[in-house]
């Protein structure tokens, strides 16, 4: 996909979350994360945007802290929320492709790293927003799930501070069924796991577990926000991933 593509997604997600918090009303609470309300979401999404703007807008190359969200509630809440998603939109559309600035995971660019990443961020968040309604989240398009199946598997828990860990090798393999390509298997040991992506002769060996569904059934499942559609295989890896697959 690319940065454009990333960027409408992103435009159209801020959107559908804003209108979700809006029906659901700010004090409604959001079963996806427990413990919040939709105002804890909104101030966490809106603040994720500003952060994520700073980097592209300033070129700055180093961390930085996420600064907390105003003490604002209700339509002034929304208001402050849709400023700082209409201007992470802009400066992500308008941002020079040779940009330079800190980023968390490989890209082709720290400019497509944000646009990515916030275009999934927003998604999740709004199925969080949509939740609060007491109604089933709208899916994502298929191949906006496969990139962010693909972002989670292949980029954040393949960092060092992942948590998807075990004692003895085993290999958890994940596939979508709607889609030739779209399967991945999980090399998971003591060390973080290593993620090859390719159809089945890519990694000769059976896995010891396998967790499918459609794309778009994946995508909420992975980012704990919906069951595993079928899992086939070793229960024991499969409850290793329901213990430790999370993102902070």
């Amino acid at each position: 996909m690319s940065i454009a593509d990333h960027v409408e997604f992103l435009r159209g997600e801020g959107e559908s979350l804003a209108a979700a918090a809006k029906e659901a009303g700010t004090d409604a609470p959001v079963p996806t994360c427990p413990g919040w309300r939709v105002r804890d979401l909104v101030r966490h999404t809106g603040a994720v945007h500003r952060w994520a703007t700073a980097f592209v807008a300033l070129g700055l190359t180093s961390p930085r802290r996420i600064e907390d969200a105003p003490e604002l509630d209700g339509a002034e809440l929304l208001a402050w929320f849709a400023d700082g998603h209409a201007e992470l939109t802009r400066t992500l559309a308008s941002a020079d492709p040779a940009t330079d600035c800190w980023h968390f995971l490989r890209a082709p660019s720290p400019l497509a790293f944000w646009a990515r990443r916030q275009a999934h961020e927003t998604a999740v968040h709004r199925m969080d927003a949509e939740a609060a309604r007491g109604l089933e989240p709208t899916p994502v398009a298929t191949e906006f799930a496969v990139d962010g199946i693909d972002e989670l598997l292949c980029g954040f828990l393949a960092r060092r501070s992942s948590r998807v860990r075990s004692p003895e090798p085993r290999l958890l393999r994940v596939r979508a069924t709607d889609v030739a390509d779209a399967v991945w298997t999980l090399h998971l040991s003591q060390d973080p796991p290593v993620t090859v992506r390719g159809t089945d002769g890519a990694v000769a060996t059976d896995p010891d577990c396998e967790l499918s569904g459609t794309a778009a059934e994946l995508y909420p499942a992975l980012w704990n926000r919906a069951p595993i559609p079928s899992v086939t295989g070793d229960a024991a890896t499969a409850a290793l991933w329901r213990e430790t697959a999370r993102v902070g």
